[in-house]
């Protein structure tokens, strides 16, 4: 599967949030995720829990400070626990993010309002772009929601909050 994203710093949640439902986003859940990543070769490797539930994502992307397209496979993971201390014996754990996470969607658009515990206030915007889905809208409804954030260009973030986190 494919998406494009942007990540960008935010100063007001709230605001942001105004902003997104003045051009037609609406509110889904607010709800705190905790993602494990581990040491992989090629892109990036998540165990995502969060209250509904927990999956193991693989994502690859070429960092870039623009919209990006990213390559993701997905699976439902029922057990977290066992399957976070083998992939952490085995692969070696990159990262772990902490986040609240508030959703709000427009058609086939996700914002993702995150306060991320140690880096702050960020949004991220992605289109899932499956079969059927206009790619000109999906770009459209993206370009549309960064004018009305007031996010220049220059501000969007072409890494992972794993990466932020990251010891240098």
């Amino acid at each position: 599967m494919q998406n494009l994203e942007a990540k960008f710093k935010l100063s007001d949640l709230r605001r942001a949030r105004e902003k997104a439902e003045s051009v037609g986003y609406h509110f889904k859940a607010t709800f705190r995720q905790r993602d494990t990543f581990f040491r992989v070769p090629r892109g990036k490797l998540k165990l995502r829990e969060e209250p509904s539930g927990a999956c193991l994502i693989h994502y690859d992307r070429a960092p870039s400070d623009d919209l990006k397209l990213s390559s993701y496979e997905i699976t439902t993971v029922t057990e977290p626990e066992p399957l976070r201390a083998v992939l952490s014996a085995a692969l070696g754990v990159l990262a772990e993010v902490r986040k609240e996470r508030t959703l709000l969607i427009k058609n086939n658009v996700r914002l993702h309002l995150d306060s991320v515990d140690g880096l702050g206030a960020f949004g991220e915007i992605e289109a899932v772009l499956d079969q059927g889905v206009d790619s000109a809208r999906s770009r459209a409804d993206m370009d549309e929601l960064i004018e009305a954030l007031g996010v220049r260009r220059t501000h969007l973030i072409g890494v992972s909050y794993a990466d932020m986190l990251r010891p240098v």
